[in-house]
């Protein structure tokens, strides 16, 4: 049966107006970001199917086009539909983080690194420019490289800092396996991507490592 047919107030999009999202199940919730099923299956079902197969919100949502539509009933247009509704709340996360001073939302930071990074394969090397207020200027991916490492040149940081005229910078980077510990290599560039930055003045405030799930700040480490 189609939800269309349900009673009104069993069907999830209805139940979402009328208790709140935060209200609704995994399941009902994608199964609005589905919008409809297919013959003898409805958005529900294709939803429920879909966190059974793929065992969680975080498999889903990092999947890409081709391992998604393996599963019946998906295609590109509802590829495309999770994709959208993932990067606009990424978007809304990063919104909240331009309109304060970051070092005191940390935890609104780890949690918008980890939504950020958690669907790349591969590394990826990002700096955030800051102003005097420690508000960001802008946030860029500077650096990508392979699965287990990038190559960061410090005089381009250096050029983007003075291009942004940032007063501060935070270095972000993702660990594909999902073990956020620091690695030496990555105490080592941080050093030197300080010491170049001291000589316009510009201070590293900090360097994440974003696994999954966690998060390490190498200024709680006492590694800057």
């Amino acid at each position: 049966m189609a939800i269309s047919d349900w009673p009104k107030k069993e069907r999830p999009r209805e139940r979402l107006v009328s208790c709140g999202a935060g209200n609704l199940s995994d399941a009902e919730l994608l199964a609005i970001c589905l919008r409809s099923g297919i013959r003898g299956k409805s958005a529900l079902d294709l939803a429920r199917d879909l966190l059974l197969k793929l065992g969680s919100l975080n498999s889903l949502f990092e999947s890409d086009l081709n391992e998604l539509c393996q599963h019946e009933g998906i295609g590109p247009e509802k590829y495309a539909l999770l994709q959208a509704a993932a990067e606009l709340s990424r978007r809304q996360m990063f919104e909240k983080l331009q309109t304060t001073d970051i070092l005191s939302s940390s935890d609104s930071t780890r949690a918008y690194l980890r939504a950020r990074f958690r669907s790349f394969k591969h590394e990826v090397f990002s700096c955030i420019f800051l102003n005097n207020q420690h508000h960001i200027v802008k946030l860029e991916e500077l650096f990508t490289g392979t699965i287990d490492g990038a190559a960061v040149y410090p005089r381009e940081v250096v050029k983007r800092c003075l291009y942004h005229n940032a007063a501060a910078v935070i270095f972000a980077h993702n660990h594909p396996s999902g073990v956020a510990e620091p690695s030496q290599a990555d105490i080592s560039i941080t050093r030197k991507l300080k010491s170049a930055l001291e000589t316009i003045d510009v201070r590293v405030l900090d360097h994440f490592v974003v696994g999954d799930p966690d998060v390490v700040s190498f200024a709680e480490r006492g590694l800057l």
